[in-house]
């Protein structure tokens, strides 16, 4: 009778740690993967600051690896144990340093801004992706999602003035078959630029899905592009 006890605790145990790490792998259906022109970041009038390595390439940078729901909630701060560790990702720091930039002021490595993004949004893929998976997920999708390359290739050249948000739009979605969500931000005169791109990727980070829902947010129906 007592062993017969021991096997229904033990089997009741498995069951409810099943079910939750099911619960944990299911707090959200898929990331937005956020790249930024650095140009419309710095063009405004909070300015910028380059980081401590200097100038970034003239490119766009990664913001970040963001779970998100279906119905456009995510989950934020969700591991306050799991602290970013740089350690774990030595190897990566390098590319991190060219593809993923902090432009905030004061001037600085980047590591506040990784630290961030992983305590803020990482944690809440950690049934997934391990810190070091989390951020080469965001590099590897970076070197396979060339937007600039794309835009050049629709005849959409940073500095060559203003274009259509539909141009912008189709240019991309041509490219990779799925419709991104662009965000705008304003100039110093207060002219609506290309700030931006939202692409969805599934819950793997692996690959390219429609997005299931789009952030709000304005941009005129004609973008400046700055250089940078």
């Amino acid at each position: 009778m007592e062993a017969q006890l021991n096997i229904s605790v033990l089997t009741k145990l498995f069951l409810v740690q099943f079910l939750l790490a099911f619960c944990v792998a299911q707090d959200f259906d898929f990331f937005y993967f956020v790249q930024q022109w650095p140009g419309s970041y710095c063009d405004t009038d909070q300015g910028c600051c380059y980081p401590s390595n200097g100038k970034p390439a003239s490119d766009f940078g990664i913001h970040g690896l963001w779970p998100t729901n279906n119905d456009g909630s995510y989950p934020s701060n969700c591991d306050s144990s799991n602290p970013f560790d740089i350690s774990k990702i030595s190897d990566l720091v390098s590319r991190m340093e060219q593809d993923w930039p902090s432009l905030a002021c004061p001037s600085s490595s980047g590591t506040t801004f990784w630290s961030h993004e992983w305590e803020k949004h990482g944690t809440c893929s950690e049934s997934i992706l391990d810190q070091h998976g989390y951020f080469k997920s965001a590099l590897d999708l970076k070197d396979n999602l060339d937007l600039l390359q794309i835009l050049q290739s629709a005849g959409i050249q940073a500095g060559g003035g203003s274009y259509s948000l539909s141009s912008i739009k189709n240019a991309i979605e041509s490219a990779i078959g799925s419709t991104p969500w662009i965000e705008c931000n304003t100039d110093g005169s207060g002219n609506s630029q290309l700030y931006q791109i939202y692409i969805c990727v599934d819950a793997s980070a692996s690959n390219i899905i429609e997005c299931p829902v789009m952030q709000t947010g304005r941009c005129s129906s004609s973008v400046q592009f700055p250089s940078f």
